[in-house]
């Protein structure tokens, strides 16, 4: 006998609606070779850190791409903001003296293998080891190249499955050089989470020289910061951001606020990011000064998901139910009450997004044709929902007219002037 004969008993109501549970799509993953690392640095195996742990960013070693985008990733961040975290996986250098081989090889080891989870596919085992997923992927230097102009990039071929089965995007540094180049490496990329970044940054070193590095790190620095401003929100788009830490650009790219016909709205016009140059005393520029990164879009093929704003706002809606509502499943029988609670959590949770401005409007519900006896009897209830995330605005068109009706009112004015005089 549980219950007492003479007493009290509490029976708790827990058939209420359940807050809100976000997710962090703010940690950056990173992977590629690290010559210089120190041992204790695995192969193919993910670890996690903060990058302004100064132990392991030095453990990593000194000259290393990975090790400058962890540079890259501190210098955009914001005020009062410490540190990205960072999931870093190591693959194998090669110790080739050949550079074509040794790119080759390199390459190889980050698209790694999906069944013994390598290269990129380790990224997949961050969660169950580390706790923590990386939604913001990036393999600094190795996802510019084609062994010929009609072949994808092996790195940007292989990581869309990843991405999908992460719920992450990835910023891959693209061809820099010309808008030729772009466009042939644009035409082999199909994937709503893949952002390209048409720009390389030129870095101040050590010994005074300037270097030319890949820009990835840099703008998920940008990514970090902003989804920071906007209390760990990614609805918002990192474009129109300075770039710091740089000293420019790798090139000079022609570009107009007023021209599409300039090489720089041509590579925004195939949804490439672009870093530009301020210019002071040319209002057509996209400032006035500094390095400004311009970039909105994903290579999506269908326009709706374009936007990474767009894609990213939709997957912390996506994440933020599978953490809500799985409370439920299993510890409820399929009622009214159980069933209200679900609608009215989901409700309440975007209700929230939409007074903070991260999405324009929602819509939650069932309708009786999802939801037959015989479904029900299996304990499966569909619920429908609907939200709108805000698009950027990127193309502000202004309607310059004369207005006539100021000359009525100045002759109106000289009248009344000469009755009084």
């Amino acid at each position: 006998m549980t219950e007492p004969t003479f007493g009290i008993t509490f029976l708790r109501d827990d058939d209420e609606p359940r807050p809100a549970i976000d997710s962090d799509l703010s940690v950056i993953g990173l992977v590629g070779p690290m010559a210089d690392a120190q041992n204790g640095i695995p192969l193919n195996d993910p670890i996690t850190f903060n990058s302004d742990d100064v132990t392991t960013v030095k453990a990593l070693g000194t000259t290393n791409l990975i090790v400058d985008a962890i540079s890259g990733i501190n210098d955009q961040l914001g005020e009062l903001q410490r540190a990205a975290r960072i999931v870093l996986v190591r693959t194998m250098a090669s110790s080739s003296q050949d550079a074509n081989t040794k790119l080759a090889e390199e390459t190889a080891g980050i698209v790694g293998s999906a069944t013994d989870r390598t290269g990129v596919h380790a990224f997949r085992q961050a969660g169950q080891k580390l706790g923590v997923i990386p939604r913001l992927i990036a393999a600094p230097g190795f996802t510019a190249h084609q062994h010929a102009a009609n072949e994808a990039n092996p790195v940007a071929a292989e990581l869309p499955a990843v991405l999908d089965d992460l719920l992450a995007v990835a910023v891959l540094g693209a061809p820099a050089n010309s808008l030729q180049a772009f466009t042939d490496w644009r035409g082999t990329i199909n994937c709503d989470r893949i952002i390209p970044i048409a720009s390389a940054v030129k870095v101040q070193q050590p010994d005074g020289s300037t270097k030319e590095r890949p820009s990835e790190g840099r703008i998920l620095g940008i990514a970090v910061r902003r989804d920071f401003e906007k209390n760990g929100k990614p609805f918002h788009s990192w474009a129109n951001q300075p770039v710091q830490g740089i000293v420019g650009p790798n090139r000079s790219i022609d570009f107009s606020l007023t021209d599409g016909a300039t090489e720089g709205q041509e590579i925004l016009a195939a949804n490439g990011g672009i870093i530009l140059r301020g210019q002071t005393g040319i209002e057509s520029a996209v400032a006035s000064g500094g390095f400004i990164y311009v970039g909105t879009d994903t290579l999506a093929e269908d326009d709706l998901w374009r936007f990474y704003n767009v894609k990213r706002g939709r997957d912390y809606i996506h994440l933020m139910f599978l953490r809500t509502l799985r409370y439920y499943l299993g510890r409820f029988n399929l009622t009214g009450h159980a069933i209200e609670a679900i609608l009215q959590t989901m409700e309440f949770a975007l209700r929230d997004l939409k007074a903070d401005n991260h999405i324009l409007g929602y819509k939650v519900g069932f309708s009786k044709d999802e939801n037959s006896p015989e479904q029900l009897r299996l304990g499966k209830f569909t619920v429908r929902f609907a939200a709108e995330e805000p698009p950027v605005l990127r193309h502000l068109v202004l309607q310059s007219a004369r207005y006539r009706l100021a000359l009525d009112a100045l002759l109106d004015n000289l009248l009344t002037q000469l009755e009084l005089a």
